[in-house]
């Protein structure tokens, strides 16, 4: 470990991840731990600390400025998921994260969740309803829309230049709570051949960043019932992952509305960490939502030397 993370001597952690999207996990139930940037940024450190592409924080949320917020409207999301990139800097939430984040409290036996039952946590993007499922855990990740309005008639709103690519390539820009582009690639040498070591540069960007997504659809698009996309995402933060649960969303989203009308509401969207389902629905808010489906595994629990 770095020196920075000396004063955190004796703390008990996890290690987990979703289709290969990793995190140390750290529960803290009364909100007695403060951890900064800097020590984030280290224990996340793949050659000198734990390694992540994250850190999740499990603490009651009643200890969160956040969280008491969304306990005004949601008493039951008694736990709340503080979620910092493996840079050390604050993110809305994590798709993936979610469903290890519930893996983890009912690990540490903080919760109970049986198959088919749900339990709802706050995040920094309201609140999510996840469903324990026979395999993994499904997640209500809430409405999508885009980022820019205008991109409902145009279809595109922004371009992407990235490693790899031969031009710039227009893309869509599309909010899962977090921001999302997607750029759509026509087929997979062309996405194994785009180098994500660098961030991609978007114009315009997002106010806050944006993580950006290269989707290629399968051919066919659509085998019974189910559309089929290929994936590859950097993540503002952190760099390329090998996968990103809302990310998926905001490809399937972004396939889909491109597609028309008769594109599916079902989708299996390919990453390098595995296969997560994506599923759009009517929500109680009138709003069209999305599901988030896919496994959830600790690989270590340990204690910081």
């Amino acid at each position: 470990m770095t020196d920075i993370s000396a004063p955190l001597t004796g703390m008990r952690f996890s290690k987990g991840h979703g289709t290969g999207n990793d995190f140390v996990l750290v529960a803290d139930p009364d909100g007695d731990r403060n951890l900064s940037p800097e020590q984030i940024a280290a224990l996340c450190d793949r050659r000198r600390g734990l390694g992540g592409d994250g850190l999740i924080r499990a603490v009651r949320s009643r200890h969160v400025p956040e969280g008491i917020e969304l306990l005004e409207s949601n008493p039951t999301a008694e736990w709340f998921m503080d979620y910092n990139n493996g840079d050390g800097s604050r993110s809305e939430m994590c798709g993936n994260g979610v469903r290890v984040f519930v893996h983890f409290l009912i690990s540490e036996g903080l919760v109970a969740l049986g198959a088919g039952e749900e339990l709802t946590i706050g995040t920094r993007a309201g609140v999510k309803v996840v469903s324990r499922t026979d395999t993994g855990y499904r997640v209500d990740m809430g409405p999508w829309d885009f980022i820019y309005p205008e991109a409902r008639e145009k279809g595109m709103d922004s371009l992407v230049d990235a490693v790899g690519l031969p031009v710039e390539r227009p893309a869509l820009s599309i909010t899962m709570g977090n921001p999302h582009t997607v750029v759509a690639l026509a087929d997979l040498e062309a996405l194994a051949g785009t180098k994500l070591t660098e961030a991609p540069i978007v114009t315009p960007v997002p106010p806050f960043g944006t993580n950006v997504e290269f989707a290629v659809p399968a051919q066919p698009l659509v085998t019974d019932d189910v559309g089929h996309i290929s994936m590859r995402v950097h993540e503002r933060g952190v760099g390329e992952t090998l996968s990103c649960g809302t990310g998926a969303c905001a490809a399937a989203a972004a396939t889909r509305f491109w597609a028309g009308s008769d594109a599916p509401d079902v989708w299996a969207v390919t990453v390098p960490g595995g296969v997560v389902g994506v599923r759009f629905f009517p929500g109680p808010d009138g709003r069209e939502h999305v599901e988030l489906s896919g496994p959830a595994v600790i690989v270590a629990d340990g204690v910081l030397a």
